[in-house]
């Protein structure tokens, strides 16, 4: 894979612009932003439209995409037409969901090789409920070797902000209890859309 991560923001503007928007929507932020240079941040729960442009403003107003090289994974079909260009421009990636393993695989490359890298991933991978959590983030975190930061969309208490940070081991299990733990107490938009936080462990091992 070409280095598909291009966009780095480094204009105080995105950031003052998130802080104008954040009351007007009536949302708050909350949590630290993650120091290290490289990370897998996961966005949970995700379950509708709103959860992109509310999660955006949240992240410039909190100072999290300031100066920090990123990118987040999207389905191919996201990016057709005039969307196209608004996607990249974002920090989109098209993803086709039919080649998961490669994705892993591209994107422990792409770590492998950059100084510096903020990966957003839906864990969830579409806002219809799906039985599973998809294991891409984890993989591509352990394989990596970086750490696994924890982002929230919570509609309850409308508050978005980022959670622990957790070193994937390898311990499948224990690893998911610690996010398991995290996001229990967080509310999706459509909670009957939220699958359980766990890998289809056939999908595991391909």
């Amino acid at each position: 894979m070409s280095d598909p991560i291009k966009t780095k923001t480094n204009n105080s503007l995105f950031q003052l612009l998130g802080k104008i928007l954040l009351p007007l929507i009536g949302w708050k932020v909350d949590g630290n932003v993650p120091t290290m240079k490289k990370c897998v941040l996961i966005a949970a729960p995700h379950t509708s439209n709103w959860d992109l442009p509310i999660g955006l403003i949240c992240a410039h107003a909190l100072g999290l995409l300031a100066n920090r090289r990123y990118g987040f994974m999207a389905k191919a079909s996201v990016f057709r037409g005039p969307f196209d260009s608004l996607m990249q421009w974002l920090g989109g990636i098209p993803i086709q969901r039919d080649a998961a393993q490669d994705v892993v695989k591209q994107f422990v490359d792409v770590f492998n090789t950059s100084d510096e890298l903020m990966l957003v991933i839906t864990p969830e991978g579409t806002r219809k409920h799906r039985p599973y959590w998809k294991s891409g983030f984890y993989r591509i975190a352990l394989s990596a070797k970086v750490p696994i930061v924890m982002a929230y969309i919570d509609y309850k208490r409308r508050a978005a902000g980022i959670g622990p940070t957790l070193m994937p081991t390898g311990f499948i299990s224990e690893d998911l209890e610690v996010i398991r733990k995290f996001y229990s107490s967080v509310t999706a938009k459509f909670p009957q859309s939220v699958g359980k936080i766990d890998f289809n462990m056939d999908e595991m091992m391909r």
